[in-house]
């Protein structure tokens, strides 16, 4: 496990967090259309609960970004170096916690195909599927669902 902290975004993060998102492994080939063009905002990350993970060094591995109304996962992202080394984990759990804190009971999250494993594992519930909305998403998503206690 990697050494790290999770600290909340500031608008200075969002040209880093704009980088991991079009750079992610997770969407070359079919799914690169979705994330071609995309920015993380100065405004977006004042607007929302965003929160980054950063090593010793302060390397971005990854962030999220909640969405309070409605409640929803809007963006979580980890750095292809950092993948499997726990730090997934680790924002979903947080997340769930700034959740609980803001008295959600429940967030949605419409998962990138290839990462409804993941969150399963973490304990999401899927509730359906969402159609795609060409040009930029043409595959169908599931639609996935943690309850919080």
């Amino acid at each position: 496990m990697l050494s790290l902290t999770i600290r909340r975004a500031a608008a200075s993060d969002a040209e880093r967090l704009t980088s991991l998102v079009q750079g992610s492994g997770a969407y070359r080939g079919v799914y690169a259309a979705m994330v071609s063009g995309y920015r993380v905002t100065a405004d977006y990350v004042a607007r929302h609960r965003v929160f980054v993970a950063v090593d010793a060094a302060d390397r971005l591995l990854g962030f999220y970004s909640l969405v309070l109304e409605p409640p929803e996962l809007d963006l979580a992202f980890v750095a292809d170096e950092a993948q499997g080394t726990g730090v997934g984990r680790l924002l979903v759990e947080h997340m769930l916690q700034q959740a609980g804190e803001a008295g959600l009971t429940e967030v949605r999250v419409v998962s990138h195909p290839p990462a409804e494993r993941f969150y399963r594992r973490l304990g999401a519930e899927r509730v359906g599927t969402v159609a795609p909305s060409p040009p930029k998403v043409a595959w169908e998503r599931p639609e996935l669902r943690f309850t919080l206690a």
